[in-house]
């Protein structure tokens, strides 16, 4: 059988063996939590293997929303950072970017747009400045009467990303939307337990890591990238111990069944995506009415198919959850896992399916709980007493409780 001493070691199984080493020569009075925090701290994040691609996306802030859309889509890509085009050519990286981009933004101001009142052929830059300062605050809007909604008709996203307001708002005018402002990024020099805590209790999804000395993003870590690693981690002495605890034992689920926010397949998506928003989520499963078995999953990254091709729904404010389930297949691959299912296999399923959360069922298909990428970090490391000082003066997190 081989081992992993024999086989080829990938990037990301040699920051596991770094790792290892940095295990064994930690004081042996520290718990192994607190083993894992030290050797975390003692690696800089410059150690963090790039993307395969090694692409560096950026976006101008004089883009158009819809030429950032097209951008995003295009790489196949759910964020970006933004350039801000008025900076010197000599501006350090606080200057040179004024945040990072995503699709689930871009959703947040889409959807504030199909408000009954949204203006949808602005005449003046002043209309687009007072559409974005509401996509600002939406959400802290009440929930909205979908009634009408869920009845009226015609090609609603179609109208919405060919009018005026759509091709003409700047990516600049919606920066107040930014998970964090001004540009929140690491240093080459800081740690993998700095990045690790800003992705998992700060609740960033990823985290830009600047070349000072050029003054430009040198990488980008995900959760999906972190969760890889840990993956790509097995075998090893730290990983196995922390790995082959039941999800019990490490006290996930964090979220329980009456917690879980859901939609049922029969309510038209425009409430999932609008509940989404206000509930400040990243998805929501879909149940079946009158039980409470998942039937599928739906994302706000998802309406990036709206966005890209909203031909499909001509009926955009009627078709249900259930038929945008069909039409956007991918979607539906709900992923599950039982109460008794290890940290190991989790990390597994995550990384194999390329996935952001997983249901927790019962034998029946029942729900019973919620883990997220994030969630799984939150028990791999812990924040020391004082750890941050005034590392994060001048920016502003999200409200507590989010969980998009």
């Amino acid at each position: 059988m081989t081992t992993m001493e024999e086989s080829p070691r990938s990037p990301e199984a040699k920051i596991g063996m770094r790792v290892e080493d940095l295990w064994d020569i930690q004081e042996p009075q520290l718990s192994p939590n607190d083993k894992l925090n030290a050797c975390f701290e003692s690696i800089p994040v410059s150690a963090f293997p790039l993307p395969p691609s090694n692409q560096e996306i950026e976006i101008k802030s004089d883009a158009t929303l819809a030429e950032a859309v097209k951008i995003l889509a295009k790489h196949n890509i759910l964020s970006a950072p933004v350039v801000d085009v008025d900076a010197p050519e000599d501006a350090s990286w606080i200057d040179r970017y004024i945040g990072v981009v995503e699709f689930a933004g871009i959703a947040v101001w889409i959807l504030h747009q199909s408000e009954p009142t949204s203006p949808k052929s602005p005449s003046s830059g002043t209309v687009i400045a007072a559409a974005a300062n509401r996509m600002t605050s939406a959400l802290e809007l009440d929930p909205l009467d979908l009634g009408s909604a869920a009845t009226a008709s015609g090609n609603f996203f179609e109208d919405l990303i060919s009018s005026d307001l759509y091709k003409n708002t700047k990516v600049r005018d919606i920066s107040g939307s930014f998970r964090w402002a001004p540009f929140l990024a690491l240093e080459r020099s800081n740690s993998f337990l700095t990045m690790l805590l800003l992705l998992s209790k700060y609740k960033m999804k990823s985290v830009p890591v600047v070349d000072l000395g050029a003054g430009r993003i040198d990488n980008i870590i995900t959760q999906p990238a972190v969760i890889h690693m840990l993956a790509e981690c097995s075998g090893l002495q730290w990983f196995e111990s922390w790995g082959d605890k039941k999800l019990s034992e490490v006290g996930l689920p964090l979220v329980t069944p009456s917690q879980i926010i859901k939609v049922y397949e029969d309510e038209p998506v425009l409430q999932a995506f609008k509940l989404m928003r206000k509930q400040r989520i990243g998805g929501v499963p879909v149940i079946q009415r009158g039980g409470s078995k998942a039937v599928g999953n739906i994302s706000l990254q998802d309406v990036q198919f709206l966005l890209t091709a909203p031909e499909i729904y001509h009926d955009y404010r009627a078709i249900t959850v259930k038929d945008f389930l069909t039409v956007v297949p991918t979607t539906s691959d709900l992923s599950t896992c039982k109460k008794d299912c290890t940290v190991k296999e989790l990390i597994q399923l995550l990384d194999h399916k390329k996935i952001l959360r997983v249901y927790v069922v019962d034998d029946d298909g029942n729900l019973e709980g919620l883990i997220t990428l994030r969630d799984i970090i939150s028990r791999l490391v812990h924040e020391p007493h004082g750890y941050f000082g005034d590392f994060f003066d001048g920016v502003l997190p999200l409200p507590p409780n989010s969980r998009v």
